[in-house]
C-alpha cells in the first residue's frame, strides 16, 4: 500500500484520507461532497472544477481551463491527483446550502476485505496440505530381496516413515517399474491424506528423483457468468497465478434456468459439459503459463460451483433441479480423477467437488461458508452472495440456516435499459446537487460513460431516494423544475448524461421501470433474510456480522444498500467482503485438510428452507418492495437523515 495523504474540501471543510494518486473528484465522492461531472471522469466536460487553496496535485490540467483559471488555482477534480495533504475549495458553481449538504451526505463505505490468510492458517495449526510429498531412497532388489516394487515402496513407509494404512491407485502400479529404476529407486511419492479418521492413504503417484519442492493445486470456481482459476504453491500457500474467463455456457444461456432447458435438448448435456470444460482447460493452461510451473508437478484440482453448474460439469442430468420437489442429483460426489472429466492434468490428479445443500443453494455458498470461517465463528453471522440468485447463510459455529432467492438481473445490469456489467464505461458512483438536481457521474477507467452497472445503479437510486427526487414507491417528483425529469413514450425518466457526453451517442437514463426492476430485486434478497431469521426465532438485532461475497460485494457502497434496504441496518464496521467466496473456499481446501474433513460435518448443519414454500416470505417480500421498506423504523438511522433533510429544507 502506497502513501496516504489528507484532502480537506471547503466550504464544506470535510477531511478524508486518500491512497496517493487517487484523483480528487473520487476523493470528493468517498467524502460525500458534490462536485459537478457528467463525462464519467474523462475530463471532456469540464463541469468538475475545484480551486486548490494549500498543496499541490499532479495533472488536472485542460484546454477547458483558462489560462487565467490556472493561474487562480483551477483544476479538473478528475484529472487531479493526490500527491500529498492538500486543501481543495469546491467553487460556488457547484456548492450547495450546507445545512442542507450535512443532512444529505454520507462519506462512502465499503464492506472491510477479509480473507483467512496464510499466517492465520499457520497460527492455528490448519495449514495441512491433504497432499503431501516424501523423497524416498529404497533399498535396491538383490539375489537375497525379491520384494515387489509395491510391496517394497509400501513397507519402506511403513518402517521410516510411521506411513501405515496404505493404499496404492492402479496407475501407480502401471509406472512404478520404470520410475523406481530411472534413478536407482530415489523417487518422491506423492501421498493424499484421509479426509476421515481410520481411512487409508493413498499413493497418487511417483517420480524419479527429489521433487518434493514442487507440489502445486488448482483451485476452480465454476460460476454461471464466469470461471476463475488459481493456482497454488502447496510449500508456501501463496497463490502463484489466478485468471478468470466467461464461461463458454453462456452462448446456451444466461441463466441456470435456461441451461437447464437446453441440456434436456438431445445431446445437450454432453455439449454443456464439454463447453465447460474447455473454458475450465482454457483457464489451466494460463495459469500455467503465468506461473512456469511444469504440468505435472499439479498434485491436486478443487472446483466449486452453483449445484446446476456442477452437475453440467459432471454431466449428471440437471432436469429436476428446476421441476418441483426441486431435487438435485447428490450433495455430496466421490473424488473424481481430472481426466476422466476431461480435464487437461496428469492421469493422478484428482478433482475435489464441493457438495451442495439442495437446487439452489450450491457447493459455491457452501466453499464460501467453509473459506470465510464462519462456521467456527461464535459470532451470528448472515452470509450473503448477490448475484441473480442471491444465497443466503444465516449461523455460526453450532448451526446453520439457508436459502436461496431470485433476485434476478438487476445487479448484474439486466432488466435496466442502459444496464451492464461492471467494465470500462459503466456508471459506477453518482452524485446530485439537490439545488440544481445536477449529477456528479464517475466511470469505470473514466471515460465517457455507456451504461450503467449495479453498484452504481444501487447509489443512484438511494441518492435520488434522500435527495427527495423519488419517492419510497420509487417514482419520480414530476413537480422538480429540471430538464434531466422529464416523460418518454410515457415512461418517467432522469437523464443522467446527454448524449453529447456519452460513448453511444444517446441520452443515458434511469427509468421509473429500472427503478422498480431494482426493488423487487432487493425486496428478494431482504425479504429472504427477513424470513429466514423469522424462521429461526432471530431478528435483525441479533446479526452480529454481515459477509458479502461475490465481486458485486466489494463495490457496493454499504450505506446506500442499506437505504434501499438491500442490506438490514447494521454498523458498517460488522460487515466484511470475502470476495468470491466460492474459489476462497476451493483455495482453503487445497491449503489444509481441515476443511475436507469439517465439510460433512458443516452439510449435516446446514438446514435449507425452500422460500416458495414459506408462508411469511410472500408477506415479507411484498412489505419489502418500497425505499427502504413498509416499516422505516427497521432502518432507524436512514430515518433519522430523512428527518434532518426535511427539516433543512423547510428551515
Amino acid at each position: 500500500m502506497g502513501n496516504t495523504y489528507t484532502v480537506r474540501f471547503l466550504p464544506h471543510n470535510r477531511k478524508i484520507e486518500v491512497e496517493e494518486g487517487q484523483t480528487l473528484i473520487r476523493a470528493a465522492m468517498e467524502a460525500g461532497v458534490h462536485v459537478n461531472a457528467s463525462c464519467g471522469g474523462e475530463g471532456v466536460c469540464g463541469k468538475c472544477r475545484v480551486i486548490i487553496e494549500e498543496g499541490q496535485v499532479a495533472e488536472g490540467l485542460s484546454e477547458r481551463l483558462s489560462k487565467e483559471d490556472v493561474e487562480k488555482g483551477y483544476r479538473l477534480a478528475c484529472r487531479a491527483k493526490v500527491t500529498g495533504d492538500v486543501v481543495v475549495r469546491v467553487p460556488v458553481e457547484s456548492e450547495v446550502d450546507a445545512s442542507v449538504l450535512n443532512a444529505l451526505a454520507t462519506p462512502r463505505r465499503t464492506a472491510r476485505i477479509h480473507e483467512m490468510d496464510l499466517e492465520e492458517l499457520k497460527e492455528q495449526g490448519l495449514f495441512l496440505p491433504p497432499i503431501e510429498k516424501k523423497y524416498l531412497e529404497l533399498p535396491e532388489p538383490n539375489a537375497q530381496d525379491h520384494l515387489p516394487d509395491v510391496t517394497r515402496l509400501v513397507s519402506f513407509l511403513k518402517l521410516t516413515h510411521d506411513e501405515h494404512r496404505l493404499e496404492v491407485e492402479f496407475p501407480v502400479i502401471r509406472k512404478m517399474p520404470d520410475i523406481l529404476r530411472e534413478q536407482d529407486f530415489k523417487i518422491t511419492a506423492t501421498l493424499a491424506r484421509p479426509v476421515h479418521k481410520g481411512g487409508k492413504t493413498r499413493i497418487i503417484n511417483v517420480q524419479a528423483g527429489d521433487t518434493t519442492g514442487q507440489n502445486y493445486a488448482i483451485a476452480v470456481d465454476i460460476g454461471t457468468t464466469t470461471v476463475y482459476g488459481q493456482l497454488i504453491d502447496l510449500i508456501s500457500g501463496e497463490v502463484l497465478a489466478q485468471f478468470g474467463d466467461f464461461n463458454g455456457q453462456i452462448s446456451y444461456g444466461e441463466d441456470v434456468i435456461t441451461r437447464i432447458m437446453a441440456a434436456e435438448k438431445p445431446g445437450g448435456l454432453e455439449k454443456l459439459q464439454a463447453v465447460v470444460i474447455k473454458t475450465i482447460n482454457s483457464i489451466i493452461r494460463k495459469l500455467i503459463k503465468r506461473s512456469k510451473v511444469d504440468m505435472d508437478e499439479i498434485s491436486t484440482l478443487t472446483m466449486a460451483g452453483n449445484t446446476t453448474m456442477t452437475q453440467l460439469m459432471l454431466k449428471v442430468n440437471p432436469r429436476y433441479i428446476r421441476r418441483s420437489p426441486y431435487v438435485p442429483a447428490a450433495s455430496l460426489y466421490p473424488p473424481i480423477k481430472a481426466v476422466e472429466l476431461g480435464i487437461e492434468l496428469g492421469d493422478h490428479v484428482p478433482a475435489l467437488v464441493y457438495p451442495s445443500v439442495s437446487s439452489y443453494v450450491g457447493g459455491d455458498i457452501v466453499a464460501g461458508v467453509m473459506g470465510s470461517g464462519m462456521y467456527r465463528s461464535e459470532e451470528l453471522t448472515l452470509f450473503m452472495d448477490i448475484g441473480t440468485n442471491a444465497e443466503i447463510v444465516i449461523g455460526n459455529k453450532d448451526w446453520l440456516a439457508c436459502a436461496a432467492c431470485s433476485a434476478g438481473p438487476a445487479f448484474e445490469g439486466g432488466g435496466i435499459q442502459f444496464g451492464m456489467r461492471a467494465a470500462k464505461g459503466a456508471i459506477e458512483d453518482f452524485s446530485i446537487d439537490p439545488a440544481t438536481l445536477e449529477p456528479m457521474l464517475m466511470t469505470i477507467g473514466n471515460v465517457r460513460p455507456k451504461g450503467i452497472c449495479g453498484s452504481g445503479l444501487i447509489i443512484m437510486v438511494a441518492t435520488l431516494f434522500e435527495t427527495g427526487v423519488i419517492n419510497n414507491l420509487g417514482k419520480y417528483d414530476r413537480d422538480l423544475d429540471t430538464p434531466r425529469i422529464r416523460q418518454t413514450d410515457g415512461i418517467w425518466e432522469y437523464v443522467l448524461a446527454w448524449k453529447d457526453e456519452t460513448q453511444i451517442d444517446r441520452d443515458i437514463v434511469l427509468t421509473e421501470i429500472d427503478i422498480e426492476n431494482l426493488i423487487r430485486a432487493k425486496g428478494a434478497i431482504y425479504s429472504g433474510c427477513m424470513t429466514l431469521l423469522e424462521e429461526v426465532g432471530l431478528s435483525i438485532g441479533d446479526i452480529e456480522r454481515i459477509n458479502l461475497a461475490g465481486g458485486f460485494g466489494s463495490y457496493v457502497d454499504l450505506e446506500k444498500a442499506m437505504v434501499i434496504g438491500l442490506l438490514p441496518e447494521i454498523d458498517a464496521d460488522k460487515v466484511s467482503f470475502i470476495g468470491n467466496g466460492s474459489l476462497m473456499g476451493a483455495k482453503m481446501s487445497s491449503l489444509t485438510n481441515r476443511i475436507r474433513k469439517d465439510v460433512v460435518e458443516v452439510m449435516k448443519k446446514m438446514t435449507n428452507f425452500e422460500l416458495s414454500e414459506t408462508a411469511s416470505y410472500m408477506d415479507h417480500y411484498v412489505a419489502a418492495l418500497f425505499l427502504p421498506h413498509t416499516d422505516i423504523n427497521l432502518f432507524p438511522k436512514l430515518k433519522k437523515r430523512l428527518e434532518a433533510r426535511r427539516k433543512a429544507q423547510k428551515g
